[in-house]
């Protein structure tokens, strides 16, 4: 199969301290690959390695250039947004930044993640699922390929938590976007993922699409939570 993004025997150490360890990760272009692990295992390492915050010990992360370019896009952690600013003027101070200023695409992008309603309302007043659809919306400038979101609905309602949903839905279909995505909230990242990589140690144990999650769970629509504390329970590698 050709892969759109893969890392071979990635490792990243702190001191004596393996936080990743020989992790083999392949994702085809148009995949919502799901991130799964306990704090600490590794996935945010990863996501920053990936996206080039910070460098491998050893081993490589490809993307293939002919399927796409480059450009990748990130929300990790909290979306750096200043509060004392609405929507467009937070986009705009990034854009700028990013030499990719232009007020029609500020405009199309913020209309996408639905916040043109917002006006000129401070970010500081937003709620948080507005605060990360904004965090989402700036990840969005430069027209990135690839998406790479760390904890998108952490600490979210209800509501905020379905508008992300459908947000990343509609990126993925829309706009073909590869995304890959962590969270802890495993019911809501099986809605939107087609397949998983289930992290611990550092360790990469299983990939599996949500095909193959369907046949061993009997098509059980609740079983990324089950399946997932079998594998960390086994401890086995098997990829």
């Amino acid at each position: 199969m050709r892969y759109y993004l893969e890392t071979k025997n990635l490792n990243k150490q702190y001191g004596t301290f393996h936080a990743v360890k020989d992790m083999n990760v392949h994702m085809v272009k148009g995949d919502i690959y799901g991130l799964i692990g306990p704090n600490g295992a590794g996935k945010t390492t990863l996501m920053k390695m990936i996206i080039g915050f910070a460098n491998p010990t050893s081993g490589e992360i490809l993307i293939d250039e002919k399927q796409g370019g480059k450009k990748i896009g990130n929300l990790i952690e909290s979306p750096g947004i200043y509060g004392h600013l609405d929507a467009f003027d937070n986009m705009m101070l990034k854009a700028k930044a990013l030499g990719v200023y232009d007020k029609k695409t500020i405009t199309e992008i913020l209309d996408f993640v639905g916040l043109s309603s917002a006006g000129d309302k401070k970010a500081g007043k937003f709620s948080l699922g507005m605060k990360q659809r904004l965090g989402i919306a700036l990840a969005l400038l430069g027209d990135p390929e690839i998406l790479i979101l760390d904890e998108p609905i952490n600490g979210l309602d209800p509501q905020g938590i379905i508008e992300v949903r459908e947000l990343i839905i509609r990126l993925n279909e829309e706009r073909n976007m590869t995304i890959m995505i962590s969270s802890h909230i495993l019911g809501e990242l099986q809605k939107v993922a087609n397949v998983f990589g289930i992290i611990t140690g550092g360790e990469l144990l299983m990939e599996i699409t949500s095909d193959e999650l369907k046949e061993r769970c009997s098509g059980d629509s609740d079983s990324l939570e089950e399946f997932y504390l079998d594998v960390v329970r086994k401890g086995r590698k098997v990829c």
